[in-house]
């Protein structure tokens, strides 16, 4: 009986033991999105990173924007009292004066627009301590694969919506109407050419019959001549 109660006491103690090694590094900074379609516009960001030092606070949040978000099109929303904002060549960074030991740091960030054809938008993010501490959230997470250990903060967006019949017609109608044009600009000049033809032709031909004509009334005058002398 003792040694079942021996047992039951060291299992528990070792179960606290893993909790306790394990809970520093279940610490990550996670992100969502009001909006979670591709191509949406507007879309506010909020961050949260975890606190995991016993002995300093979050002083600074370095974010590397994923390809299809540049930097001026990210405005400061909200961040800790005391923070500012900054645009850097590849995201942004918040901080300012650390926070207390232990506390966590929020902010949030407004997007003008996300990419259309992206639906896994990775933000690596550089979490930095009031000691110099840095934690490295920057492993992208692949989907079907285990998370790794430093993982980025990912946003799962569902597709956007697929051009419509309406929407691309106007793009094929000016092709279809230069088409259609083409054979209204050559038309006249077919028509036009019959004519003109004929009328060449009549032009050219009514000399004979004055001839023909005049030869007609010249016989018949020398043949009245001739049986009027007989």
């Amino acid at each position: 009986m003792r040694n079942g109660f021996r047992l039951a006491t060291i299992s528990v103690l070792a179960g606290m033991g893993v909790l306790a090694v394990a809970g520093p590094a279940a610490a990550h900074v996670e992100v969502s999105a009001d909006k979670t379609q591709a191509g949406a516009s507007d879309v506010t960001l909020t961050f949260a990173g975890e606190a995991e030092s016993e002995t300093a606070g979050i002083k600074s949040e370095r974010v590397v924007l994923p390809e299809g978000i540049a930097p001026d099109a990210v405005t400061l929303v909200k961040a800790p009292g005391g923070w500012t904002f900054a645009r850097t060549a590849d995201g942004f960074t918040v901080g300012g004066k650390a926070l207390k030991v232990g506390t966590d740091a929020e902010w949030e960030v407004k997007v003008a627009k996300l990419p259309d054809g992206e639906t896994r938008l990775s933000f690596r993010t550089l979490e930095t301590y009031g000691d110099g501490k840095v934690s490295r959230w920057i492993e992208i997470q692949e989907e079907g694969k285990e998370e790794p250990e430093n993982p980025a903060p990912l946003v799962t967006l569902k597709p956007g919506p697929k051009p419509t019949a309406t929407t691309s017609a106007p793009a094929s109608a000016p092709a279809s109407s230069a088409a259609a044009s083409a054979p209204a600009v050559s038309a006249p000049a077919v028509v036009q050419a019959d004519p003109v033809s004929d009328t060449s032709g009549g032009s050219s031909t009514w000399w004979i019959w004055v001839l023909i004509g005049a030869l007609v009334v010249a016989g018949g005058a020398v043949f009245l001549a001739r049986r009027r002398r007989s």
